[in-house]
């Protein structure tokens, strides 16, 4: 267990209802050991997908300050 920030605990309750919709069409009564090999790396894919998203939403923006590097 990692010791999360408060945003990054943001971040994984943001995560609930990607991961929710994949395991809906998975289906909510197949076990996890069940699930093929594509059915867990599309969880992963969702889980860390939309955590780095949010993350990276999170942060704050720096003006554009017009320079091209």
């Amino acid at each position: 267990m990692i010791d999360a920030t408060d945003i990054e605990k943001q971040c994984m309750e943001r995560t609930l209802q990607p991961l929710g919709e994949v395991v809906a069409e998975i289906g909510m009564h197949k076990p996890l050991a069940e699930y093929t090999r594509t059915e867990v790396l599309t969880l992963i894919e969702v889980v860390v997908g939309n955590y780095q998203t949010f993350l990276a939403l999170s942060q704050p923006r720096h003006e554009d300050t017009g320079i091209p590097f």
